[in-house]
């Protein structure tokens, strides 16, 4: 039997190859909004990260997640987005 393959995706901010599951999805829906996709599913454009925290950051200071998803990001949208990390990472 074959063995099937392993979606793989790379992180925006550490440029590392990791398995898709691993991965946070961030999405752009049609509409331009910007939010976490925890089911990994929702409708628009996506950029993945890491679950490190460093890479957070690193997307937010060189602007990455503006790139990946070809739209402007404000200040207020990361802030809300790092929370929505957070919880992703710690749902307690």
């Amino acid at each position: 039997m074959k063995r099937r393959k392993i979606p793989l995706r790379k992180c925006v901010a550490c440029q590392e190859m990791i398995p898709k599951q691993q991965l946070i999805r961030v999405a752009r829906s049609p509409q331009g909004e910007v939010s976490m996709d925890p089911t990994g599913k929702a409708a628009g454009r996506g950029a993945y990260l890491c679950g490190n925290k460093d890479c957070f950051s690193l997307a937010k200071s060189r602007k990455a997640l503006d790139r990946a998803l070809n739209t402007a990001i404000p200040e207020e949208v990361y802030e809300r987005l790092e929370l929505e990390w957070i919880e992703l990472k710690d749902p307690e």
